[in-house]
């Protein structure tokens, strides 16, 4: 049906256009114009003239031939008619078929014409007409509507009465009349008819449309009989089975409603098969069926053959030779189908991904010395159900590092700085070592103030050597200083707690790298959704703005819920805690947490900048009560902290700890250390610690790393008297594909002081989540000669973590392990042989109820009476 309506269609236009055409070449008549009676004082002598070249002209743009009427100029027309007879003799001789002339009067500034026309072969009366106008200025105006009268005898054209619309029921006749430019008063031309036809055909709304023209006493009443396209009632999709129907709706601008039109159907055919090649379907083949209805309405069915998913059978490369087709294609995304490849995915073509290829292959030879390398786009060849993909590779030479000099503005030897610069120590032209070293002098020179230095390395082509001199040319320009630091958006954080973080000063010298480490410091405080910095020209040109623009979080929360995990079984808790009390950055926590061994109350405050400087200052209430296998420990305490930074990304804290613990409940099984406590122990003690943490964030860290070292000192009163060392250290660094690796140390020991005692407590024990996972919570111990459970005196641990983010944005991640440790006793040394063995895997997310642990460690080394491994599991505030 739509077919034969656009044949139609453009038979009718097509008819239109030649009907158009042979009107305007049978109404060519010849016309010749006599000079017109000039009636003015001002003006004649450029009337004169004026008046018929402007008739000309308009003449012309109807259709008429203008024939020259040869009279020499300032001749009377009436004397050289009469000559040859009258003005029809004169029209006959001059081979016109019609003969115009008239007068022009002159009035101030309106003028009027007066005009007659005569056939030079009829013989009826002259044709007469008048128009005026305001003035000389609108000459042309008025005469083209003279010359429209003359036309319509001229060419026996008639004027339009009317235009009406039928057949219409959903489109309104306004919207047509829009595109209709023939209007009542317009001259019936079938050449404006033929493009108005067009322009209603254009809208799209319209099977078939007609014309048709009555005779009034008015004029053609012309009348545009329309017929609308069917909507589309339903939309059907059959055939698919890797897309939902939804799916494919979604891809398609045709909705319920929509006009069934020829041309929109086969835009979203294209859409269809678009979507299923994205996905490796290139044989796909969509079809349509219309189901045509009452009230000019119609179903429309897409009916889709998937065919097999195309996978890659080959990729290879031509003009290869440095470079084995394996060493390139482990350097590229796309790959070959495998064996794993329901899997691995391997074999689908990705596009974007091949497009980078080229990109990734181009990179990877300019970085190996193949300066002139040129990698061609990727040829695509689709052969059934497989596809083969051909790279066409231009090596060129191999070229070495030459000479490397620095020029320019320098701020240092030339020596020093070509000691920073990694390409002095390479072989081979490397275009990622040579942009590296460029951002390293720019952040050198910005480091200094230098915040425009203009760095550009210059490369020399040694073609007949085949080695590249570099050659650094650095403008440094003015040194820039912060004329003002500007603060915006924070509604509670207060300006200060914001630019004591920032590294950088208002008149202080610009610098790159302090500022970065600000912009970092305002993440870690983890007040802000999101911070926007820009720097702008200050005053002068070495001057500077910077503005920070904060977007605040909630920094206060209440939170009540609970959780389980391996050390303390089932438990509740609850908190109240400010990250940013009044704004100020001061930290206070309210909370209660109770489990299955342990009950426990705590309360702690911090004031990062006491007295506005940087040294932090807190203190810690506690009341905790804790079940262990063979006794009860009740214990009420408190600490007073301080910390002060000392060198970059690293602090020395200080904190004393005061602390009554009630020993009840002791087992008879219990060691006799164990049982020499029992009763009530108290503990005061002073720790020096001191803390390295450059982690890129506290949850979920990516890089940088986490150590510090501690010392504490107990026997300053009190029953207890020890000397504890403790260091640890990890440290994350990003892998490839946004993986992330992670290792750990650690180790302790402890020994007791004269005059006191070294609680069991105090000792060392490993096994559970956050030692060795695999093993229960303090199941690697050592025994007494009882045979009863002791803590070490030491103990070292390792970890090693292959960290793979499953979803990133929700924070889900898998976790590959390998943990290693054990505890030893006083006059043991530690044996590296005696360490304990654990691997496993497990998942973590930082859930909004807070962080959630499910691992499973086996014990690789494992004893008769122990289990092969277990599962760990935490959720809540528990680690």
């Amino acid at each position: 049906m739509f077919r034969r309506s656009v044949v139609k269609e453009w038979f009718i236009i097509v008819l239109l256009c030649c009907l158009s055409g042979t009107v305007h070449a049978q109404d060519a008549v010849r016309v010749t114009v006599l000079p017109f009676e000039i009636n003015a004082i001002e003006g004649r002598d450029y009337l004169q003239e004026k008046l018929p070249a402007v008739i000309k002209t308009f003449l012309d743009e109807e259709g008429a031939t203008v024939v020259d009427p040869q009279i020499p100029r300032g001749t009377p027309w009436a004397a050289v008619t009469r000559k040859t007879g009258g003005i029809r003799r004169f029209g006959i001789d001059r081979g016109a078929d019609y003969v115009i002339w008239g007068s022009l009067t002159r009035v101030g500034q309106k003028i009027s014409i007066d005009a007659k026309m005569i056939s030079s072969m009829g013989t009826e009366r002259p044709s007469v007409f008048f128009t005026e106008g305001r003035g000389i200025e609108d000459l042309s105006t008025t005469v083209r509507e003279l010359v429209r009268e003359f036309s319509l005898k001229l060419f026996k054209k008639e004027r339009v009465a009317k235009v009406g619309i039928k057949g219409n029921r959903r489109i309104e006749s306004d919207a047509i009349r829009e595109v209709i430019k023939t209007g009542p008063g317009d001259v019936f031309l079938a050449k404006s008819l033929s493009g108005d036809l067009k322009a209603v055909y254009k809208m799209g709304y319209f099977d078939d449309i007609r014309i048709d023209a009555e005779e009034s006493p008015d004029g053609k009443i012309i009348t545009f009989n329309v017929r609308e396209k069917p909507t589309i009632r339903r939309i059907r999709i059959t055939g698919n089975r890797i897309y939902e129907d939804d799916e494919v709706k979604e891809n398609l601008n045709l909705k319920t409603g929509s006009i069934l039109n020829i041309y929109d159907i086969q835009s979203n055919i294209r859409r269809i098969e678009s979507l299923y090649k994205d996905k490796n379907y290139h044989n796909v083949r969509v079809a349509y069926n219309t189901e045509p209805l009452e009230n000019n309405q119609a179903d429309l069915e897409f009916v889709i053959e998937e065919g097999e998913k195309v996978r890659i059978k080959s990729i290879s490369f031509i003009g290869n030779q440095a470079f084995s087709n394996e060493d390139l294609k482990d350097l590229i995304k796309s790959s070959e189908k495998g064996i794993w490849s329901w899997l691995t995915s391997s074999g689908e073509l990705n596009r974007e991904d091949l497009n980078q290829d080229a990109a990734r292959l181009t990179a990877f030879y300019h970085n190996n010395g193949y300066i002139e390398a040129k990698v061609g786009e990727p040829e695509i060849d689709y052969e059934g159900n497989w596809i083969f993909i051909s790279m066409k590779i231009d090596e060129g030479p191999r070229y070495r590092i030459g000479n490397v000099a620095v020029a320019g503005d320098l701020i240092m030897p030339e020596k020093e700085l070509l000691g920073r610069l990694k390409i002095t120590r390479e072989e081979y032209y490397s275009r990622e070592i040579v942009r590296s070293d460029t951002l390293k002098l720019t952040d050198l020179y910005s480091d200094e103030g230098y915040a425009y230095a203009d760095i550009a390395p210059k490369i020399d082509r040694q073609a007949n050597r085949l080695v590249v001199d570099l050659t650094y040319t650095v403008k440094k320009g003015k040194q820039v200083y912060f004329e003002k630091i500007m603060i915006s958006g924070n509604t509670k954080t207060r300006d200060k707690v914001i630019r004591r973080q920032l590294r950088v000063y208002e008149q202080g010298l610009y610098s790159g790298q302090r500022l970065k480490r600000g912009v970092r410091n305002l993440h870690r405080l983890d007040y802000f959704e999101d911070i926007k910095v820009n720097t702008v020209p200050g005053s002068a040109d070495d001057q500077m703005v910077l503005k920070i623009d904060v977007s605040e979080k909630p920094t206060g929360t209440f939170s009540f819920g609970g959780g389980y995990s391996s050390e303390d079984n089932l438990f509740a808790m609850a908190s109240i805690s400010q990250r940013n009390l009044f704004g100020r950055g001061q930290t206070l926590q309210l909370k209660a947490e109770l489990g299955g061994s342990t009950t426990r109350f705590t309360t702690s405050f911090t004031e990062p900048w006491l007295f506005d400087i940087p040294l932090s200052a807190g203190f810690d209430l506690y009341n905790w009560e804790r079940e262990y296998d063979t006794y009860d420990r009740d214990s009420v305490g408190g600490a007073i902290r301080f910390g002060y930074p000392v060198i970059d990304y690293t602090r020395a804290y200080l904190t004393y700890r005061y602390d009554i613990s009630d020993i009840r409940n002791v087992t008879d099984d219990a060691s006799d250390e164990v049982q020499d406590l029992e009763g009530e122990n108290t503990t005061s003690s002073v720790t020096g610690m001191l803390k390295y943490d450059s982690r890129d964030k506290a949850f979920n860290p990516t890089e940088g790393g986490s150590h510090n070292i501690s010392i504490e000192y107990a026997g300053l009163g009190g029953d207890i008297a020890f000397t504890k060392y403790t260091g640890e250290a990890g440290q994350y660094f990003p892998l490839f594909w946004g993986t992330v690796g992670f290792v750990h140390a650690k180790g302790g020991y402890v020994r007791e002081n004269s005059g006191g005692k070294l609680p069991d407590y105090e000792k060392f024990y490993l096994g559970g989540i956050n030692s060795l996972r695999g093993f229960d919570w303090r199941e690697i111990s050592l025994r007494d000669e009882d045979d009863a459970e002791i803590g070490g005196y030491k103990f070292v641990q390792f970890n090693v973590e292959y960290i793979v983010p499953l979803i990133k944005e929700a924070g889900l991640v898998g976790v590959l392990f390998f943990d290693t440790g054990n505890v030893f006793d006083k006059s043991e040394d530690v044996r590296w042989d005696d360490l304990r063995e654990s691997a496993g895997f497990g998942f973590r997310w930082y859930s909004p109820m807070g962080p959630i642990r499910i691992e499973y460690g086996y014990i690789l080394d494992r004893k008769d009476n122990e289990e092969s491994g277990r599962w760990e599991f935490a959720m809540g505030s528990a680690f």
